[in-house]
């Protein structure tokens, strides 16, 4: 049973809700420099290949083969779009097609030794970035903004389901 927004309003408390808005000011600023550093790597990048494209390479790298419909789903992206970006990857090596094993008509995206690679460099650059960001926190502090934002992050990916609850039913209310 799912709370419809006004009830869900009236359980929070006003310090509550303040804590929560700054916190949606620090996401907001968060996702804006998150931008802005990538904006940055991006004019650095290899050559031909779209910054955003490298999400193709984390998922096959972390989920494994798969199709373009799928990927599609998981980066919320058109298949078009995806499409277009993993021929650019294939074209410079980073992954390569293989056929679907459960149909063979179709065929499954799948990262290249090269592929993996450049993924880890890529990690390791920006695991370097990382460090130098927190170099001058204590030890605790770097510990308790991982433990946080993993939460954080759990809380948000199992409050998906019922905020796509909320707007079907707020649509079907209107």
């Amino acid at each position: 049973m799912t709370m419809d927004t006004a009830t869900r309003e009236a359980v929070f408390t006003a310090a509550e809700l303040d804590v929560a808005d700054e916190l949606g000011v620090q996401l907001v600023r968060f996702v804006r420099a998150i931008h802005k550093a990538k904006a940055q790597v991006a004019k650095q990048g290899p050559d031909g290949i779209e910054r955003a494209a490298y999400a193709i390479l984390f998922h096959l790298i972390h989920d494994g083969p798969q199709r373009t419909s799928k990927l599609a789903e998981a980066l919320h992206a058109e298949i078009s779009t995806i499409s277009r970006q993993s021929s650019s990857l294939v074209q410079h090596g980073l992954i390569e097609r293989q056929a679907d094993p459960e149909d063979g008509r179709a065929c499954l995206l799948a990262p290249t030794t090269e592929g993996l690679r450049v993924f880890e460099e890529n990690r390791r650059q920006r695991n370097q970035w990382l460090a130098e960001v927190l170099a001058d926190w204590p030890e605790e502090d770097r510990q308790t903004l991982n433990n946080l934002l993993a939460r954080l992050n759990s809380g948000i990916e199992t409050s998906i389901p019922q905020i796509a609850d909320q707007v079907s039913a707020q649509a079907k209310g209107a």
